[in-house]
């Protein structure tokens, strides 16, 4: 049966955010073309109609994935909202360093989710994931005053130190939660009090 081209096309734009999704919560290699049509109501025989390859639907996923924003721009992200970038670098810090953001990696960041896998999956993946990264790095530079110069630095450590807090939450989640729940409050307190 022949699809609409507007059916298509919402056909395909399920597949990237099932995938933007899937990728998200079970990594690159961890979730197959099967599981993520039939995550999108699809049978993966019509996959490749849509994309060229796997790898073709993994880097346009990440980039869908990086839609996903460290900022809530509407409002919080100007300090003029309440006269504070203070306000703003906490609201965010906070945000994001939560348990909910932990334990729900298929909805949150792809930079915490997705670094390893993006680092090994070679140049191409590699160039996606460093576009998604500057724009994450100009939304969050937008909350801050100051010179470009010193909010792109500002900006740089506290993003590495969030992701690096948010991998090992998760990875000692199951393990040791009072711990992964410890990472996760001093970065909070030593990034936003």
């Amino acid at each position: 049966m022949k699809v609409s081209k507007a059916q298509a096309a919402e056909n395909r734009e399920g597949i990237v955010d099932a995938a933007a999704r899937l990728y998200r919560e079970k990594g690159l290699d961890g979730v197959g073309v099967a599981e993520i049509t039939r995550d999108a109501g699809l049978t993966h025989g019509g996959l490749y109609r849509h994309f060229e390859s796997k790898d073709a639907l993994a880097r346009e996923a990440c980039l869908r994935a990086f839609e996903w924003t460290i900022t809530p721009l509407e409002g919080l992200a100007s300090p003029e909202a309440d006269g504070s970038s203070a306000h703003c670098l906490r609201a965010l810090v906070h945000g994001y360093l939560s348990v909910t953001h932990r334990d729900h990696p298929g909805e949150g960041c792809p930079a915490a989710a997705l670094a390893a896998d993006a680092a090994r999956a070679g140049p191409e993946m590699s160039e996606v994931f460093a576009q998604g990264v500057e724009r994450n790095i100009q939304r969050f530079m937008s909350v801050l005053q100051g010179d470009e110069v010193t909010k792109r630095t500002e900006t740089i450590v506290t993003l590495s130190s969030m992701v690096g807090a948010l991998v090992l939450a998760r990875a000692t989640a199951a393990g040791n939660p009072v711990l992964s729940e410890e990472i996760l409050a001093t970065l909070r307190e030593k990034l936003a009090p």
